[in-house]
């Protein structure tokens, strides 16, 4: 099995460069085929087939319950935002949702200030976690699932991080939302995203800030990566913004086939999916991601060059799970 998701990953074929400042993006495309067709996060909620809110009236901040009665899968993607009920969160794994079904999936808060309703149920927030934030959160979900087998995260590391990311942004939130920060930034992420239009056949994207590869995401049917392509260019375009910027050299084609062959490299370790298939937790000296894997086949696809692997870069401010654990001891944590 192991052999098999890697020779997949391994065949995932990189487009013509797209370059905008100090951006460069590649667009993927998968020489197999999807194992599955399903519906995205976005088009469940817009056709009412899903409906996502706390697990109970009083709220429990690492968990959502969400019913689907959908006739189709439906994917909700690692760091997607849902805004609305007692507080905004994000997903800490890439979930299927089974057809007609009722899920618990684990989830980060992104809005620190706020735990009371604002609407008894969660709309789509049009935002995905920048991966600067989404590699800092999977690294500590990805001890959770060697020490405990829970998709949690570090809490606070994740509000640090957002806190970091206004900061950086001169962004001030009343209530320390992450969707404020892209809020006030919308134009600039506008204008970086449309320089990045989808190609015919698009499945993913790897992406590259100044001359390092940051990270890849990969869906690998084809409708429903066209729906989550302009989100996942904003997320990535978000740390361009505001953590470096102007022109400057870009990465090219070799770098793009060094980071996936460096995939390969990686140990797997494989965990039962909260919704349907497995999730398989990838980790190397530089790089480290997970995929999806259903009937065989993967579904999503997400990599993240290390921050903390980065010479002369910032350490990841993530703290270590003893830590986390006093949270669980906090009434609604």
């Amino acid at each position: 099995m192991e052999s098999t998701i890697k020779e997949k990953i391994m065949n995932i074929q990189p487009g013509d460069m797209q370059r905008y400042r100090n951006v460069t993006v590649f667009p993927l495309f998968c020489r197999f085929k999807p194992p599955v067709k399903h519906l995205v996060l976005k088009e469940a909620m817009e056709q009412g087939l899903i409906t996502i809110g706390e697990v109970n009236e009083r709220g429990h901040v690492p968990q959502l319950k969400v019913t689907s009665n959908a006739s189709a899968p439906v994917l909700i993607l690692d760091g997607e935002e849902l805004f609305g009920a007692k507080q905004n969160r994000v997903l800490n794994t890439t979930v299927l949702l089974g057809k007609h079904s009722v899920t618990i999936i684990p989830v980060s808060c992104t809005e620190q200030g706020r735990w009371h309703y604002e609407s008894k149920t969660f709309t789509e927030s049009g935002i995905i976690m920048s991966p600067r934030l989404r590699e800092m959160k999977n690294r500590s979900v990805q001890e959770s699932l060697r020490t405990t087998r829970e998709f949690r995260s570090d809490q606070c590391a994740i509000w640090d991080g957002i806190r970091d990311q206004a900061d950086h942004a001169s962004v001030s939130s009343p209530t320390g939302a992450m969707r404020d920060v892209h809020e006030k930034r919308r134009e600039d992420i506008i204008d970086y995203g449309r320089r990045f239009p989808l190609v015919p056949g698009q499945q993913g994207i790897l992406v590259a800030i100044g001359q390092e590869v940051v990270g890849m995401d990969v869906v690998t049917y084809p409708q429903a990566y066209a729906l989550l392509h302009e989100k996942l260019v904003q997320s990535y375009v978000m740390d361009a913004i505001i953590h470096r910027g102007g022109k400057t050299r870009g990465a090219d084609k070799a770098q793009t086939h060094a980071f996936i062959n460096g995939i390969g490299e990686c140990t797997m370790t494989r965990y039962k999916s909260v919704g349907h298939g497995w999730d398989v937790r990838f980790e190397g000296e530089n790089l480290f991601g997970s995929a999806l894997e259903y009937r065989s086949g993967a579904v999503h696809l997400a990599f993240f060059a290390s921050q903390a692997q980065r010479p002369g870069k910032e350490r990841s401010r993530m703290s270590g799970y003893r830590r986390r654990a006093g949270f669980k001891k906090s009434d609604n944590y």
